[in-house]
C-alpha cells in the first residue's frame, strides 16, 4: 500500500503539556480520509505539523515520502490546504483571486480555469467574492488548494457553515476528487454523518492519541452489526441470550444485540434458534450496521455533532 501521508511517533509538546502523543497514522494514496476527534483532541496541532506550520517535538511526518520538517519546501509543493478563514480579497472576482495565488505559487497560467471547472465554479468566476454565498467561497477555497494539482489535499472543516444544499454539493465534490483530480484527501470535520457518506478511511484522535484507524467499511464490519428484535418477553429473551455481552433492552418488547465479526447473518440465525428453543416469540427482526456516530462515541467519547 502506497502512503500519501505517513506519520511515525509524531509528538508535539507545549511546555509540559503533550498536545499530540506519538501519533502513527497512514493515509493511503487515493483515499478520502476522515480525521476525527473532539475539540482539544490534537487534530489542529497534527494538521499544522503536516502542513509544516509547526515543528514536531519528536517523531516524523511524511508527505508523499518527503519529511515535512527536513524537506519543508519540497513537501509543501505536494500539498494543497483549505483552512478556516479563506483570506480572499472580497472586492476581486473569484478568478482574480485565483490568478493572484497562481502567480505566487509559480504554477501554469491555465491553472485557475482548470480548478474552477473542477469545483463547478466556471460560470461564477467573474463575480466578486463579496457576492458569493458561503458555499461558493468554500468551493473557491478548494479550487485554490487544487492549484498546481497537488497529490495531497488537507481540508479543515470544508463543510463548516454550509446549508444542507451546500453540504450535499461539497460531499459529492469531495468524493469525486481522488478520481477527477488524482489526489488524496484528508478531511478534518465534526460532521460525522458527512464523513460517513464521504470518507473511505478514518482516523480518530482522543487525548492526543490515535485510538482508531482503518478503512471505514472494514471498521464497521469489525465492530459489528446491531440485531434488533421485537419479542414477547425481553427478560426471558435476554436470559436466553446471556452469552452475548452487549444486549440492550428498549422498552418492554425490544432488545438490541451487537454482533462482531464478518458473518452477521449466520450469527443472527443462531440468535433466532436460541430464542425459538427457549420458547420466546419473535415478532420482528432486523439488522443495522454500527454507525459512524457509534464508533466515534465508543473511541472518542460523547459530545460529537451528527
Amino acid at each position: 500500500m502506497v502512503s500519501a501521508i505517513k506519520t511515525s511517533g509524531l509528538t508535539r509538546r507545549f511546555g509540559g503539556q503533550i498536545a499530540v502523543d506519538a501519533v502513527s497514522m497512514t493515509v493511503p494514496e487515493g483515499a478520502v480520509y476522515g480525521f476525527l476527534g473532539r475539540n482539544g483532541s490534537g487534530k489542529t496541532t497534527t494538521i499544522k505539523m503536516l502542513l509544516g506550520l509547526l515543528k514536531p517535538s519528536s517523531g516524523s511526518a511524511l508527505i508523499c515520502g518527503l519529511d515535512v520538517a527536513a524537506e519543508r519546501r519540497y513537501a509543501a509543493s505536494r500539498l494543497g490546504g483549505l483552512l478556516e478563514g479563506h483570506g480572499f480579497y472580497k472586492r476581486m472576482s473569484g478568478l482574480e483571486n485565483l490568478r493572484m495565488a497562481q502567480r505566487l505559487r509559480g504554477v501554469d497560467a491555465s491553472e485557475p480555469a482548470r480548478v474552477l471547472e473542477l469545483v463547478g465554479m466556471s460560470s461564477s468566476a467573474g463575480k466578486r467574492v463579496s457576492d458569493y454565498s458561503q458555499g461558493m467561497r468554500q468551493r473557491l477555497g478548494l479550487a485554490r488548494a487544487l492549484l498546481g494539482a497537488p497529490p495531497v489535499l488537507i481540508l479543515d472543516e470544508p463543510m463548516n457553515g454550509l446549508d444542507p444544499e451546500g453540504i450535499a454539493e461539497m460531499r459529492q465534490l469531495l468524493k469525486a476528487l481522488p478520481d477527477r483530480a488524482k489526489t488524496t484527501v484528508l478531511i478534518s470535520s465534526h460532521l460525522l454523518s458527512e464523513i460517513e457518506h464521504t470518507a473511505t478511511h478514518i482516523g480518530i484522535l482522543s487525548g492526543g492519541r490515535l485510538v482508531l484507524e482503518g478503512e471505514l467499511a472494514d471498521l464497521k464490519s469489525r465492530f459489528g452489526v446491531n440485531v434488533v428484535l421485537r419479542v414477547n418477553d425481553v427478560v426471558a429473551a435476554s436470559r436466553a441470550l446471556h452469552q452475548y455481552e452487549t444486549i440492550e433492552k428498549i422498552g418492554e418488547r425490544k432488545i438490541v444485540i451487537q454482533i462482531r465479526g464478518r458473518c452477521p447473518d449466520k450469527e443472527t440465525l443462531r440468535i433466532v434458534e436460541i430464542l425459538n428453543k427457549s420458547g420466546c416469540e419473535i415478532y420482528e427482526i432486523s439488522q443495522k450496521q454500527v454507525s459512524m456516530g457509534a464508533l466515534f462515541g465508543r473511541f472518542a467519547g460523547s459530545g460529537y455533532m451528527s
